[in-house]
C-alpha cells in the first residue's frame, strides 16, 4: 500500500495527483476526515470537486473504498455521488464505503456552530460541517456508524445521541430547527443501503494479499494533524501516515511508497499560525494567481513563501519516501522568490525545527532569495526539462529536505505534470 497525503496545512492538490497515478492502483482508499476535504480534478475542460468520495472514482475499473476513519456525511455523500451519476460514472460496482466509518448527524453540525460561536475570537476556522463534533463523539464512545444503520434499533440509538446533542446545545443556548436537514439524513440512509457497505478492514487486507495495489488518500495536510499540527488550530484526525494504518486497518508493514504533497509555496484556510504569511500585495497577487479559495468553503485562503522547517518536519513524521511539487506555475511571473530556511527564536537564536507551540513560541522566518524562473510552464515532458531557474529551486529542497522531488505540477489540468 502506497500513501499519498499533504505536507503542509492541506489544499496541496491531492486530487489532481491521485487522479494522475490512479491507473497504476486498483483500489484508492480514504483514510480520515469528512467533507471538510475539498480534493480538485480537473480533466477534458471540467473541474470536479469531491469531498468524500475517493479521488479514483473517474477510472471505473478501480475500487474506490472509504475507510474506517472517515465520518460521513450522508447527505452530501448523496449528493455527491448522484452528482456523479449525471455525468455517467456509476459507483455501485466500485464504491464501498466501511461499516466502522462514523456519521455525522444534523445536530453534529448544530454542535459544530455553537461550539464556533462560544470561542469567538480564539475560533478555529472550523467547516462547520460538524466534523469535530462527530470525532468527539467517536473517541467518547457515543458515535454511531455506518453499520449501526443496518440494525433494527438503529433509531432508538439515534434519539439517544440526537437528545444528548440537544441538552449540549441548550447549554450554549443555540437553538434551530433542524427538521428538514433531518429529513434529509433519514432519506440519505436509505440511499446509501443501496450501495456496497463492507467490513472494510477485511476487503482491504483481501485485496492486499491478493496482489492488487493500493493507494491510500488523505485529507487536510501534516501540519493540521489533530497530535503533530498547529495545536489547537488543527482537524479531528491523524492526517499523517499512522492515520492511514489505523484508518484502513493495515497493519504498517505493507506501507510502501509515501508520497507526500506539496505547493511551490504555502497557504493556510481558516485561523492558526502561519509563520511565512505574507500581508501584502505579494500574498495578493500569489492568491489571485493560485485561485486560492476554498473548494469547500470557497473561503480566500491566505498564501505564504514555502517554509522548509516545516515541510522538513512533515516529511521526518510521514517518512516521506517521494516528494511531488504543486502549482509550480504560480510563480511563473516573478523575479525573485523567497524560501524560508530558518526561524529565528525569540531568543535570537535560530532553528530549522518546528518549536512545541508556535502560538507561544513566535517565531520570525530567515529567508533566502532565489532567481524567478520568470517564464511560462508549458509543453515539459520531463524534469530536464524544466527552466534551469526552477531546477535550481527543486534542487534547494531536495538538498534541506532529503527527499527527492519525483513530480512537478504546472496547471490543474492533469495532462500537466512532468514525472522523473
Amino acid at each position: 500500500m502506497d500513501i499519498l497525503l499533504g505536507l503542509q496545512w492541506g489544499d496541496e492538490g491531492k486530487g489532481k495527483i491521485v487522479d494522475v497515478i490512479a491507473p497504476a492502483y486498483q483500489v484508492v482508499a480514504r483514510f480520515q476526515g469528512g467533507p471538510n476535504a475539498g480534493h480538485t480534478l480537473h480533466f477534458d475542460g471540467i473541474k470536479h470537486v469531491l469531498h468524500q468520495i475517493p479521488s479514483g472514482v473517474f477510472r471505473p475499473e478501480i475500487k474506490n473504498l472509504i475507510g474506517n476513519g472517515v465520518v460521513l456525511d450522508l447527505v452530501t455523500l448523496q449528493k455527491e455521488i448522484t452528482a456523479l451519476a449525471q455525468l455517467g460514472v456509476d459507483l455501485h460496482h466500485n464504491l464501498f464505503v466501511s461499516n466502522k466509518a462514523s456519521l455525522i448527524l444534523p445536530t453534529h453540525r448544530l454542535l459544530d456552530a455553537a461550539q464556533e460561536q462560544a470561542k469567538g475570537e480564539a475560533k478555529i476556522g472550523s467547516t462547520l460541517r460538524g466534523i469535530g463534533p462527530a470525532y468527539t463523539d467517536k473517541v467518547g464512545r457515543n458515535g454511531l456508524r455506518i453499520g449501526d444503520i443496518l440494525l433494527p434499533d438503529f433509531k432508538a440509538k439515534y434519539e439517544n445521541l440526537k437528545a444528548k446533542h440537544l441538552q449540549w446545545l441548550q447549554f450554549y443556548q443555540f437553538s434551530q430547527d433542524f427538521s428538514e436537514q433531518e429529513a434529509q439524513f433519514f432519506a440519505a440512509i436509505e440511499f446509501i443501503k443501496g450501495y456496497q457497505l463492507v467490513d472494510s478492514e477485511y476487503f482491504i487486507n483481501q485485496e492486499i494479499s491478493q496482489g492488487r495495489r493500493v493507494l491510500a488518500e488523505g485529507a487536510q495536510g501534516s501540519l493540521l494533524d489533530v497530535d503533530f499540527g498547529s495545536y489547537p488550530y488543527v482537524t479531528s484526525s491523524n492526517t499523517t501516515v499512522a492515520g492511514a494504518c489505523t484508518g484502513l486497518g493495515v497493519a504498517p508493514r505493507h506501507v510502501g511508497e509515501v508520497l507526500g504533497i506539496f505547493k511551490a509555496y504555502c497557504t493556510r484556510v481558516g485561523s492558526g499560525p502561519f509563520p511565512t504569511e505574507l500581508h501584502d500585495e505579494v500574498g495578493e497577487r500569489i492568491r489571485q494567481q493560485g485561485h486560492e479559495f476554498g473548494a469547500t468553503t470557497g473561503r480566500p485562503r491566505r498564501t505564504g513563501w514555502l517554509d522548509l522547517p516545516a515541510l522538513k518536519y512533515a516529511a521526518m513524521l510521514n517518512g516521506a519516501t517521494q516528494l511531488l511539487m504543486m502549482k509550480a506555475d504560480v510563480l511563473n511571473d516573478f523575479a525573485e522568490l523567497k524560501v524560508c530556511t530558518h526561524y529565528r527564536l525569540p531568543n535570537g537564536t535560530l532553528t530549522d525545527q518546528m518549536p512545541y507551540c508556535l502560538l507561544s513560541t513566535p517565531v520570525e522566518p530567515v529567508y533566502r532569495t532565489f532567481q524567478g524562473w520568470n517564464c511560462p510552464l508549458a509543453n515539459l515532458e520531463t524534469l530536464a526539462d524544466l527552466p534551469p531557474a526552477l531546477a535550481e529551486y527543486i534542487a534547494f529542497i531536495e538538498q534541506t529536505v532529503g527527499v527527492p522531488v519525483t513530480l512537478v505540477s504546472y496547471s490543474p489540468d492533469r495532462q500537466h505534470t512532468v514525472r522523473r
